[in-house]
């Protein structure tokens, strides 16, 4: 079980939402550009400092703060790049994204050149980039203590009181330290910046890969600047149209799914876990776990998880199918810690129990950057009302994740509106979208809808459960679908299922 990422998939797209903005005015063929002087600069590139970042070229991006007012405070992004190892053979740049919100992309052209075929990898030079407000690129230090919002409201009236008031103190904690900055953390304004670097690298038009809120990018990209797109790549995206609150509770039937799916995979496995004989047996031992968590935190290596935590880390357990051996082994410890038998703690659990209780304050900048891009891009419902209806209506068929994915986020309590209207996704542009069905943060009923406006696109359709299907080195046949559309420019001559 890849945790660490896993993790970062989960929680950081747990603050997945709805895109905002209307481009500036643009100017008229005999005016200047008002973005001459970004789109023109010269890059500065040397080695990497950071140790994971070996063989890679860093440099800084000057962007405007704001769009509207070019001239006015700017903003400093970093990125890097590895080149294009066939010179010869270039094809151009393809620029990336690892997802998030909020997500450090600075080592994801590391990641995707481990994975793309050699041949492929050599005609690009591969880019990525900390977006605006995150990492590098001015990471937003809100003094933060905890990596996610997601936390499940419980039974009673307390857990969710307990979310309302740290949602409202993490808003406040930003809004008091960057009211000039968050309002132009949009998904919309990274766009722009994805297109300044284009230029800035001198190209005329750019590939792109993006994964998860990467692909949403993606997709808000090739609307504002279709003319610009080479050759796109959407793994997991997330529904445009649904991006905000409606996502967060698409992700609480799909993952009451996945557990579906893990009990029925541990059932014919109870002599070696010990956690039910027949699905609904396993379903009942977890959500009997859940309650007793809820009534009494279970200690277990130095930890004390609640019932308010331990639904989020089940989440995470789910990401991907390969790790039903993983998962059911975690549910073994933390049933025998709740027992109060000795425990010798896995080194998954272990870093499931660190990164969802204790991630320090890295954690607590990364929460940051993905509540500024998610409350900037999209207004939440406000109402404590809106969110106790909420998550009661979701408790009968949803009993473990419907609290969880129901409750409040930072954004009920942001001072701000968004300052533009959402895009809307619809276009003709060629692209590549890779999904899986039962993906328990970008559900696959929104990469139909999301296919279905993109008329350019095919879909490669990928039976299972996975979030992030090509650096996951889930599919093979997805893998040769990327390498051969990124090598050739030519799209599957029509959607297919692997």
């Amino acid at each position: 079980m890849k945790t660490a990422s896993a993790l970062a998939a989960a929680l950081a797209l747990s603050a997945a939402t709805v895109l905002t903005a209307a481009a500036p005015a643009s100017a008229s063929p005999a005016s200047p550009d008002p973005l001459e002087r970004f789109r023109h600069q010269q890059l500065a590139w040397s080695a990497c400092q950071e140790p994971q970042l070996t063989g890679t070229e860093c440099a800084t991006l000057a962007v405007p703060l704001d769009y509207r007012e070019p001239q006015g405070r700017t903003l400093s992004l970093a990125v890097s790049r590895i080149r294009a190892a066939d010179p010869a053979r270039r094809r151009g740049v393809l620029q990336t994204n690892p997802g998030g919100p909020g997500n450090r992309g600075l080592d994801m052209p590391a990641a995707l050149r481990e994975r793309l075929a050699p041949e492929t990898a050599a005609a690009y030079d591969l880019v990525g980039m900390d977006t605006r407000g995150v990492g590098a690129s001015g990471g937003l230090d809100c003094g933060l203590t905890r990596g996610s919002w997601l936390r499940s409201a419980g039974s009673g009236p307390a857990g969710l009181a307990e979310g309302l008031r740290l949602a409202k103190a993490d808003a406040d904690a930003c809004w008091n330290k960057y009211p000039d900055l968050l309002p132009h953390l949009t998904t919309r304004n990274i766009a722009r910046d994805v297109d300044v670097l284009r230029a800035a690298l001198g190209e005329q038009r750019t590939s792109f890969f993006g994964q998860s809120y990467g692909a949403l990018l993606g997709t808000v990209y090739a609307q504002l600047f279709p003319q610009r797109v080479d050759r796109l790549v959407l793994d997991s995206a997330l529904d445009p149209a649904r991006y905000g609150m409606r996502t967060f509770q698409d992700m609480g039937g799909a993952n009451e799914r996945a557990l579906d799916g893990f009990a029925a995979w541990a059932a014919p496995r109870d002599a070696g876990y010990h956690l039910g004989a027949t699905p609904a047996a396993v379903r009942a031992t977890v959500e009997g776990l859940v309650r007793r968590a809820e009534a009494a935190p279970i200690a277990v290596d130095g930890f004390r998880l609640d019932g308010a935590m331990l639904p989020v880390l089940l989440a995470v357990c789910q990401n991907d199918d390969r790790d039903g051996a993983d998962y059911a082994d975690v549910l073994r410890q933390l049933l025998d810690a709740a027992d109060g038998r000795p425990v010798r703690v896995s080194a998954v659990l272990h870093e499931l129990l660190t990164v969802v209780l204790d991630s320090g304050p890295a954690g607590g900048a990364d929460l940051a950057a993905a509540i500024g891009i998610l409350c900037d891009d999209v207004a939440m419902p406000r109402s404590a009302q809106w969110y106790r209806e909420a998550v009661e209506r979701s408790r009968a068929a949803q009993p473990v994740f419907g609290p969880v994915y129901n409750g409040p986020t930072p954004c009920a309590f942001w001072r701000g509106v968004p300052l533009e209207p959402p895009v809307e996704v619809r276009n003709a542009v060629p692209a590549l979208q890779l999904h899986a069905t039962g993906d328990t943060h970008a559900v696959y009923q929104g990469a139909l809808a999301l296919h279905s406006r993109l008329s350019g696109s095919r879909l490669v359709t990928v039976p299972g459960r996975v979030h992030t299907v090509y650096l996951g080195g889930y599919s093979a046949c997805a893998d040769r679908a990327v390498d051969a559309y990124l090598s050739t420019g030519a799209l599957p001559a029509a959607d297919t299922t692997c």
